[in-house]
């Protein structure tokens, strides 16, 4: 069996419009193939204070050997001081759907 580094990366996002930049550009780069936006209660410990606020939450497919390329692209965008770029690896994937994300992700 073939071995893949496909991954889901997580990335809050200040707002709709940041969340979408963000996505165009990646998958314009190729370095994602698919992402999933959702409005989430974010609760965290921001500079000794407790916050709370609405963020955009985007879940993303991608490959672990892109992580670093997306991150630096990321990084030029975000709005945040902290960007929490997160990484979980895919243990299995259909076969249709290893053939899309193959065929439209760019090589690492």
């Amino acid at each position: 069996m073939k071995q893949h580094d496909f991954c889901y990366l997580y990335l809050t996002c200040e707002n709709t419009v940041e969340a979408s930049r963000i996505v165009d550009m990646l998958l314009k780069k190729r370095l994602i193939v698919c992402a999933k936006q959702t409005s989430v209660d974010s609760n965290y410990i921001w500079k000794g204070k407790f916050e709370h606020n609405q963020e955009m939450l985007l879940v993303m497919q991608s490959r672990l050997s892109l992580f670093d390329e997306v991150e630096k692209e990321v990084m030029k965008i975000h709005s945040y001081e902290t960007v929490v770029l997160e990484a979980m690896p895919i243990t299995r994937v259909s076969k249709q759907a290893t053939k899309w994300m193959e065929e439209n992700l760019k090589d690492a």
